[in-house]
């Protein structure tokens, strides 16, 4: 989707522009912190624990998304300008790279408590989901993630609307498995990582304008493309997630231990004893 009369800074204060991709994420950031805190402060858990634990996931999972990007996109700035690499404010961050370490990060935080992960990586859920939606949102703004030509009367796929609807997916199924079902504590998070490596790798990828590896395939009358390097992962991510929600399914139950999880009582990521 490109809309030329969009621009990408919501506002600027003299030299500084501060984006609307910017806005849409800290957004996003702070609605999924919302509820990971509230959803432990209704189990009787400390919110100040809960938010230090959060701080960290997040920062780690924002470097997590930069290194992915670079790795991905422009891996010659490692050894020609090391410095771009941390200028994240001029764009490039990788979804996929956020989740992956923002979760390592909450889970080395967590490692002596696994059934405390598993709640907490659960409830990363919905602001995972609001992420995909806003920043999708933030790069119709920024005119980037675009979709492939077709011949089919509408232009380009609208790229952000379908990867903003990947989102919205992983919200309502979240949602609606906690109303109508009880699945162990693990679950909800490698199943919503299971189906969005599928919706992402066989739709939103399959109609996204980006470069294609090993296997080429274009169709310009449907605008579709095999195979790009998110697809070349697909499987072994499908297949990894998939393993890790059945280990889930089949050993959370066994570790529940009561209401009371104990997060106070674990380390921080930071290294800092609390007080």
């Amino acid at each position: 989707m490109y809309v030329a009369k969009l621009h990408p800074f919501a506002f600027k204060i003299g030299p500084l522009g501060v984006h609307w991709y910017g806005i849409f994420m800290v957004m996003a950031i702070l609605g999924g912190a919302w509820y990971l805190i509230e959803r432990g402060r209704q189990l009787g858990e400390d919110p100040d624990r809960l938010s230090n634990i959060t701080l960290w996931t997040v920062l780690w999972g924002v470097i997590g998304a930069r290194v992915v990007f670079v790795l991905a996109n422009e891996p010659q700035w490692i050894w020609t300008d090391p410095v771009q690499i941390l200028r994240i404010w001029d764009g490039g961050l990788a979804y996929d790279g956020a989740v992956g370490l923002g979760v390592l990060a909450l889970w080395y935080q967590l490692r002596k408590k696994p059934l405390v992960f598993n709640h907490l990586v659960d409830w990363t859920v919905p602001g995972i989901g609001l992420g995909i939606f806003m920043v999708r949102i933030g790069n119709i703004f920024n005119h980037e993630v675009l979709g492939r030509m077709t011949e089919l009367g509408f232009g380009r796929w609208p790229e952000q609307l379908i990867g903003s609807s990947i989102g919205v997916i992983l919200i309502v199924r979240y949602f609606w498995i906690e109303r109508y079902r009880t699945p162990p504590p693990g679950y909800q998070f490698w199943s919503a990582m299971l189906y969005y490596a599928i919706l992402r790798g066989f739709v939103g990828e399959t109609t996204r304008d980006n470069p294609l590896y090993i296997w080429h395939y274009i169709n310009p009358h449907w605008g579709i493309g095999f195979t790009t390097l998110m697809q070349l992962f697909t499987l072994p991510i499908m297949i990894f997630t998939w393993l890790m929600m059945r280990r889930t399914w089949r050993k959370s139950a066994t570790l529940l231990e009561g209401p009371g999880l104990g997060i106070a009582e674990e380390p921080s990521l930071s290294g800092a004893s609390d007080q």
